[in-house]
Protein backbone atom coordinates (compact mmCIF):
# COMPACT_ATOMS: atom_id res chain seq x y z
CA UNK A 1 0.00 0.00 0.00
CA UNK A 2 2.63 2.51 0.92
CA UNK A 3 4.72 1.58 -2.38
CA UNK A 4 1.41 2.50 -4.29
CA UNK A 5 0.78 5.62 -3.09
CA UNK A 6 4.33 7.03 -3.09
CA UNK A 7 4.17 6.00 -6.75
CA UNK A 8 0.95 7.63 -7.33
CA UNK A 9 2.43 11.09 -6.03
CA UNK A 10 5.08 10.95 -7.95
CA UNK A 11 2.81 10.50 -10.69
CA UNK A 12 1.05 13.47 -10.21
CA UNK A 13 4.01 15.20 -9.54
CA UNK A 14 4.67 14.61 -13.22
CA UNK A 15 1.51 15.67 -14.77
CA UNK A 16 1.56 18.67 -12.64
CA UNK A 17 4.58 20.04 -13.81
CA UNK A 18 2.98 19.90 -17.47
CA UNK A 19 -0.36 21.43 -16.72
CA UNK A 20 0.11 22.96 -13.40
CA UNK A 21 -3.05 22.36 -11.58
CA UNK A 22 -3.78 20.46 -8.72
CA UNK A 23 -5.60 17.63 -9.22
CA UNK A 24 -7.53 16.07 -6.83
CA UNK A 25 -6.19 13.51 -4.18
CA UNK A 26 -7.69 11.80 -1.07
CA UNK A 27 -5.20 10.43 1.41
CA UNK A 28 -4.13 10.87 4.86
CA UNK A 29 -1.37 12.10 6.06
CA UNK A 30 1.04 13.68 9.05
CA UNK A 31 2.77 16.80 9.74
CA UNK A 32 6.82 15.21 10.18
CA UNK A 33 8.65 18.62 11.25
CA UNK A 34 8.81 20.68 14.83
CA UNK A 35 5.97 23.06 13.01
CA UNK A 36 4.69 23.57 9.87
CA UNK A 37 2.76 26.62 8.46
CA UNK A 38 -0.60 26.80 6.73
CA UNK A 39 0.17 29.31 3.58
CA UNK A 40 -2.91 30.63 1.68
CA UNK A 41 -1.09 29.63 -1.61
CA UNK A 42 1.67 27.42 -2.79
CA UNK A 43 4.98 29.56 -1.66
CA UNK A 44 6.83 30.70 1.47
CA UNK A 45 5.84 34.15 0.12
CA UNK A 46 2.13 34.02 1.00
CA UNK A 47 0.72 34.47 4.16
CA UNK A 48 0.91 31.97 7.26
CA UNK A 49 -3.25 31.12 8.00
CA UNK A 50 -2.24 28.81 11.10
CA UNK A 51 0.89 26.69 12.39
CA UNK A 52 0.19 22.62 12.82
CA UNK A 53 2.51 21.31 15.48
CA UNK A 54 4.42 17.63 14.65
CA UNK A 55 2.44 14.53 14.37
CA UNK A 56 -0.99 16.20 13.46
CA UNK A 57 -3.35 14.16 10.82
CA UNK A 58 -4.24 15.71 7.95
CA UNK A 59 -6.48 14.94 5.16
CA UNK A 60 -4.88 15.85 2.23
CA UNK A 61 -7.17 17.14 -0.88
CA UNK A 62 -4.89 17.61 -3.69
CA UNK A 63 -0.92 17.98 -4.19
CA UNK A 64 1.53 19.53 -6.82
CA UNK A 65 4.55 21.23 -7.32
CA UNK A 66 6.13 20.29 -3.58
CA UNK A 67 2.76 21.29 -2.15
CA UNK A 68 -0.01 20.05 -0.64
CA UNK A 69 -3.81 21.54 -0.01
CA UNK A 70 -5.44 20.85 3.24
CA UNK A 71 -7.90 21.90 5.76
CA UNK A 72 -6.68 22.81 9.67
CA UNK A 73 -9.49 24.24 11.42
CA UNK A 74 -11.91 24.81 9.02
CA UNK A 75 -9.49 26.84 7.33
CA UNK A 76 -8.28 25.35 3.73
CA UNK A 77 -4.47 26.43 2.59
CA UNK A 78 -1.12 25.27 1.23
CA UNK A 79 1.65 22.90 3.25
CA UNK A 80 4.32 21.98 1.69
CA UNK A 81 4.94 18.37 0.86
CA UNK A 82 8.48 17.98 2.06
CA UNK A 83 7.19 18.07 5.75
CA UNK A 84 4.40 15.55 5.28
CA UNK A 85 4.43 11.84 5.67
CA UNK A 86 1.95 8.87 4.85
CA UNK A 87 3.10 7.22 9.04
CA UNK A 88 2.61 9.36 12.34
CA UNK A 89 6.19 10.16 13.44
CA UNK A 90 7.12 9.49 17.01
CA UNK A 91 6.27 11.84 19.61
CA UNK A 92 10.12 13.00 19.97
CA UNK A 93 8.67 16.56 21.20
CA UNK A 94 5.85 16.60 24.07
CA UNK A 95 4.13 19.71 23.96
CA UNK A 96 4.53 21.98 27.17
CA UNK A 97 1.41 23.05 29.03
CA UNK A 98 -0.03 26.35 28.25
CA UNK A 99 0.64 29.11 30.66
CA UNK A 100 -2.32 31.51 29.37
CA UNK A 101 -6.02 31.48 29.22
CA UNK A 102 -5.65 32.52 24.99
CA UNK A 103 -3.72 29.70 24.47
CA UNK A 104 -5.30 26.33 23.05
CA UNK A 105 -1.83 24.86 22.43
CA UNK A 106 2.29 25.00 21.99
CA UNK A 107 4.61 22.96 21.50
CA UNK A 108 8.50 23.34 20.98
CA UNK A 109 10.55 24.15 17.46
CA UNK A 110 13.55 22.87 17.01
CA UNK A 111 16.42 24.15 14.35
CA UNK A 112 15.11 22.59 10.96
CA UNK A 113 18.31 21.67 9.31
CA UNK A 114 16.31 22.00 6.13
CA UNK A 115 16.12 25.90 6.79
CA UNK A 116 17.64 28.34 4.17
CA UNK A 117 20.91 29.40 6.85
CA UNK A 118 20.52 26.93 9.23
CA UNK A 119 23.67 25.35 8.24
CA UNK A 120 25.59 28.65 9.43
CA UNK A 121 24.29 28.27 12.91
CA UNK A 122 27.02 26.50 15.25
CA UNK A 123 24.73 25.95 18.19
CA UNK A 124 21.53 24.30 17.43
CA UNK A 125 20.44 22.41 20.32
CA UNK A 126 17.83 24.22 22.18
CA UNK A 127 14.06 25.20 21.15
CA UNK A 128 12.10 27.59 20.78
CA UNK A 129 8.22 27.25 22.34
CA UNK A 130 5.39 28.60 20.09
CA UNK A 131 2.00 29.32 21.70
CA UNK A 132 -1.27 29.09 19.52
CA UNK A 133 -3.68 31.30 20.31
CA UNK A 134 -6.89 29.84 21.07
CA UNK A 135 -9.12 32.77 21.26
CA UNK A 136 -11.85 34.34 19.62
CA UNK A 137 -9.28 37.71 18.76
CA UNK A 138 -6.81 35.70 17.21
CA UNK A 139 -5.67 37.70 14.47
CA UNK A 140 -3.77 34.92 12.25
CA UNK A 141 0.01 36.97 12.78
CA UNK A 142 2.99 35.47 15.02
CA UNK A 143 5.53 37.62 16.97
CA UNK A 144 9.10 35.80 17.59
CA UNK A 145 10.17 37.23 21.20
CA UNK A 146 13.64 36.70 21.28
CA UNK A 147 15.23 37.67 25.04
CA UNK A 148 18.74 38.67 24.25
CA UNK A 149 21.96 36.50 25.36
CA UNK A 150 20.71 33.29 27.73
CA UNK A 151 23.06 30.43 25.93
CA UNK A 152 25.99 29.30 28.37
CA UNK A 153 29.36 29.06 26.49
CA UNK A 154 28.14 30.85 23.76
CA UNK A 155 30.47 33.77 23.76
CA UNK A 156 33.41 31.07 23.14
CA UNK A 157 31.80 30.07 19.38
CA UNK A 158 32.41 32.08 16.53
CA UNK A 159 29.79 32.16 13.42
CA UNK A 160 29.77 34.22 10.43
CA UNK A 161 28.85 37.32 10.67
CA UNK A 162 27.39 37.52 7.11
CA UNK A 163 26.20 34.72 4.82
CA UNK A 164 28.84 35.25 1.85
CA UNK A 165 31.39 35.59 4.49
CA UNK A 166 32.03 39.53 4.19
CA UNK A 167 33.22 41.24 6.61
CA UNK A 168 31.21 43.13 8.90
CA UNK A 169 30.80 47.17 7.84
CA UNK A 170 30.21 48.70 11.69
CA UNK A 171 31.41 48.46 14.90
CA UNK A 172 30.06 47.06 17.87
CA UNK A 173 30.62 43.77 20.11
CA UNK A 174 32.49 42.68 17.22
CA UNK A 175 34.91 45.47 15.58
CA UNK A 176 34.08 46.11 12.00
CA UNK A 177 36.34 44.41 9.25
CA UNK A 178 35.76 41.23 11.58
CA UNK A 179 34.18 38.28 9.23
CA UNK A 180 33.36 36.03 12.45
CA UNK A 181 31.69 37.06 15.43
CA UNK A 182 30.52 35.65 19.06
CA UNK A 183 27.81 32.66 17.95
CA UNK A 184 25.97 34.50 21.47
CA UNK A 185 27.71 37.18 23.81
CA UNK A 186 26.78 36.62 27.62
CA UNK A 187 25.31 40.39 27.46
CA UNK A 188 26.34 43.02 30.08
CA UNK A 189 25.34 43.58 33.78
CA UNK A 190 23.44 45.99 35.05
CA UNK A 191 24.50 48.66 37.85
CA UNK A 192 22.83 47.33 40.85
CA UNK A 193 24.37 43.98 39.69
CA UNK A 194 21.48 41.63 37.58
CA UNK A 195 22.71 40.45 34.33
CA UNK A 196 21.16 41.36 31.27
CA UNK A 197 19.68 37.99 30.29
CA UNK A 198 17.82 37.91 33.69
CA UNK A 199 16.11 41.20 33.07
CA UNK A 200 15.40 40.66 28.91
CA UNK A 201 13.85 37.30 29.92
CA UNK A 202 11.36 38.77 32.01
CA UNK A 203 10.43 41.41 29.31
CA UNK A 204 9.77 38.75 26.93
CA UNK A 205 7.19 37.16 29.71
CA UNK A 206 5.46 40.52 29.90
CA UNK A 207 5.42 40.92 26.16
CA UNK A 208 4.59 37.21 25.38
CA UNK A 209 0.80 37.72 27.99
CA UNK A 210 0.41 40.89 26.50
CA UNK A 211 0.74 39.92 22.91
CA UNK A 212 -1.20 36.57 23.08
CA UNK A 213 -4.02 38.62 25.21
CA UNK A 214 -4.01 40.80 21.84
CA UNK A 215 -4.74 37.89 19.86
CA UNK A 216 -1.22 37.46 18.69
CA UNK A 217 0.59 33.88 18.51
CA UNK A 218 3.63 33.63 20.01
CA UNK A 219 7.16 32.36 19.43
CA UNK A 220 9.09 32.55 22.67
CA UNK A 221 13.40 31.25 21.63
CA UNK A 222 13.67 31.45 25.48
CA UNK A 223 11.50 30.77 28.44
CA UNK A 224 14.53 29.46 31.22
CA UNK A 225 18.31 30.87 31.85
CA UNK A 226 19.34 28.78 29.17
CA UNK A 227 18.74 27.89 25.53
CA UNK A 228 21.41 26.39 23.60
CA UNK A 229 20.42 28.24 20.28
CA UNK A 230 23.13 31.15 18.95
CA UNK A 231 22.19 34.36 17.02
CA UNK A 232 21.90 32.77 13.62
CA UNK A 233 19.50 29.70 14.93
CA UNK A 234 17.70 31.84 16.51
CA UNK A 235 17.00 34.58 13.78
CA UNK A 236 16.56 31.31 11.40
CA UNK A 237 13.80 29.28 13.50
CA UNK A 238 11.94 32.84 13.97
CA UNK A 239 12.11 33.45 9.51
CA UNK A 240 10.47 29.88 9.36
CA UNK A 241 7.62 30.15 11.93
CA UNK A 242 6.80 34.06 12.37
CA UNK A 243 5.98 37.01 10.60
CA UNK A 244 8.63 39.33 12.46
CA UNK A 245 11.06 39.08 14.97
CA UNK A 246 11.84 41.60 17.94
CA UNK A 247 15.21 40.85 19.84
CA UNK A 248 15.18 42.53 23.25
CA UNK A 249 18.27 44.32 24.75
CA UNK A 250 19.32 46.78 27.02
CA UNK A 251 23.08 48.56 25.95
CA UNK A 252 26.45 48.54 27.70
CA UNK A 253 26.82 52.13 27.97
CA UNK A 254 25.92 54.02 31.56
CA UNK A 255 24.12 57.09 30.80
CA UNK A 256 20.30 55.93 30.50
CA UNK A 257 20.08 57.30 27.20
CA UNK A 258 16.87 55.40 26.41
CA UNK A 259 15.48 53.26 24.19
CA UNK A 260 16.49 52.95 20.35
CA UNK A 261 17.19 50.11 17.47
CA UNK A 262 19.99 48.59 15.68
CA UNK A 263 19.31 50.15 12.11
CA UNK A 264 20.78 48.55 9.06
CA UNK A 265 23.88 50.61 8.06
CA UNK A 266 23.57 53.02 4.87
CA UNK A 267 26.82 50.73 3.22
CA UNK A 268 26.41 49.74 -0.01
CA UNK A 269 27.91 46.57 -0.44
CA UNK A 270 25.49 45.05 2.71
CA UNK A 271 22.57 46.75 1.85
CA UNK A 272 22.95 44.81 -1.34
CA UNK A 273 24.06 41.50 0.28
CA UNK A 274 21.32 38.90 0.77
CA UNK A 275 18.88 38.71 2.82
CA UNK A 276 19.70 42.32 3.87
CA UNK A 277 18.86 43.43 0.16
CA UNK A 278 15.41 42.25 -0.25
CA UNK A 279 14.72 43.06 4.00
CA UNK A 280 16.06 45.56 5.18
CA UNK A 281 13.59 48.82 4.97
CA UNK A 282 10.50 46.10 6.44
CA UNK A 283 13.40 45.91 9.27
CA UNK A 284 13.32 49.67 9.12
CA UNK A 285 9.41 49.60 9.37
CA UNK A 286 9.12 47.09 12.38
CA UNK A 287 11.86 49.15 14.76
CA UNK A 288 10.28 52.86 13.37
CA UNK A 289 6.66 51.12 14.43
CA UNK A 290 8.26 49.85 17.89
CA UNK A 291 9.75 53.07 18.74
CA UNK A 292 6.54 55.09 17.89
CA UNK A 293 4.87 53.14 20.63
CA UNK A 294 7.81 53.28 22.98
CA UNK A 295 7.27 56.48 22.52
CA UNK A 296 3.64 56.67 23.15
CA UNK A 297 3.68 54.68 26.29
CA UNK A 298 6.31 57.35 27.84
CA UNK A 299 9.39 54.93 27.30
CA UNK A 300 12.59 57.45 27.20
CA UNK A 301 14.03 57.43 23.12
CA UNK A 302 17.34 57.94 22.41
CA UNK A 303 18.29 60.56 19.38
CA UNK A 304 16.39 59.84 16.63
CA UNK A 305 15.23 56.12 18.09
CA UNK A 306 17.76 54.06 15.94
CA UNK A 307 21.68 53.44 15.39
CA UNK A 308 22.96 51.85 12.42
CA UNK A 309 24.58 48.00 13.58
CA UNK A 310 25.46 45.45 11.22
CA UNK A 311 24.56 42.71 13.32
CA UNK A 312 24.35 38.93 13.07
CA UNK A 313 20.76 39.05 13.18
CA UNK A 314 19.90 41.71 10.32
CA UNK A 315 22.30 39.88 8.11
CA UNK A 316 20.36 36.78 8.49
CA UNK A 317 16.89 37.92 8.35
CA UNK A 318 14.22 37.12 6.36
CA UNK A 319 11.16 38.51 7.79
CA UNK A 320 10.83 42.01 9.45
CA UNK A 321 13.49 42.16 11.95
CA UNK A 322 15.49 44.24 14.98
CA UNK A 323 17.48 43.74 17.64
CA UNK A 324 15.84 46.92 20.11
CA UNK A 325 17.73 48.39 22.74
CA UNK A 326 15.57 49.30 25.99
CA UNK A 327 17.85 51.36 27.84
CA UNK A 328 21.30 51.00 29.23
CA UNK A 329 22.84 50.14 32.35
CA UNK A 330 21.33 52.42 34.66
CA UNK A 331 17.94 52.52 33.42
CA UNK A 332 15.15 51.04 35.48
CA UNK A 333 14.32 47.70 34.87
CA UNK A 334 11.87 47.57 37.59
CA UNK A 335 8.68 45.61 37.31
CA UNK A 336 6.81 48.78 36.46
CA UNK A 337 9.27 49.84 33.87
CA UNK A 338 8.88 46.90 32.16
CA UNK A 339 4.86 46.93 32.28
CA UNK A 340 5.26 49.95 30.59
CA UNK A 341 8.19 48.86 28.28
CA UNK A 342 5.81 45.88 27.10
CA UNK A 343 2.67 48.37 26.55
CA UNK A 344 5.00 50.20 24.42
CA UNK A 345 6.38 47.28 22.68
CA UNK A 346 2.62 45.82 22.13
CA UNK A 347 1.85 49.32 20.79
CA UNK A 348 4.75 49.56 18.23
CA UNK A 349 3.26 45.95 16.88
CA UNK A 350 -0.26 46.94 16.76
CA UNK A 351 1.11 50.05 14.55
CA UNK A 352 3.26 47.92 12.41
CA UNK A 353 0.37 45.24 11.43
CA UNK A 354 -2.28 48.04 11.41
CA UNK A 355 -4.11 46.77 14.11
Amino acid sequence: MKIKTTIRIMGLSLAISCAGAFPALADTVYVNASSLNLRSGPSTETQILDVIPRGAKLERESSADGWSVVTVNGTKGYVSSEYLTMKAPAASEPQTPAESPYVDRTWEVSLDPDYRYASFAKITGGKAVYYHNGSAKRNGKVVCVNAGHGTKGGGSVKTLCHPDGSAKVTGGTTAAGATTAAAVSSGMTFADGTAESKVTLALAKILRDKLLAAGYDVLMIREGSDVQLDNIARTVIANNNADCHIALHWDSTERDKGAFYMSVPSNKNYRAMEPVASYWKSHHALGDSLIAGLKNAGVKIFSSGSMEMDLTQTSYSTIPSVDIELGDKTSPHTDAALEKIGNGLLDGVNRFFGF
